[in-house]
């Protein structure tokens, strides 16, 4: 499981770009939108590095079915909240890309 992902890239470009720049007007919709690209970038950043404190301290529990099943339930959230909530592909795909993975790590473990 890698912990570099695209999240804090798009964020700084999106979000923090978008802010400095001033392109969305003050209001309820522009604090909706920051808000939900912060918590999707911060929460990715600290999903990956639990991830890497897993996997380093005990290997054997990432083989184990309630690892594998919160993994996949993670991997769902970040698709259903980047196709109802996010406007790019980005998320999507990285999203999409780590169910891929951890659904091979349940069939080959």
């Amino acid at each position: 499981m890698s912990s570099r992902s695209p999240a804090p890239c798009i964020f700084f470009i999106d979000v923090v770009s978008q802010y400095v720049r001033g392109k969305r007007p003050p209001g309820p919709e522009t604090t909706l939108y920051f808000g939900l690209n912060t918590a999707y970038a911060l929460g990715q950043v600290l999903f990956g590095l639990l991830a890497l404190v897993v996997a380093v301290r005990a290997m054997d529990l990432l083989g184990r079915w309630p690892a594998i099943v919160l993994s996949i339930a993670a991997g769902g959230s970040w698709l259903i909240f980047g196709f109802l909530f996010l406007e790019y592909w980005e998320p999507r795909i990285a999203a999409a890309a780590y169910c891929a993975l951890i659904v091979a790590a349940a069939v080959t473990a």
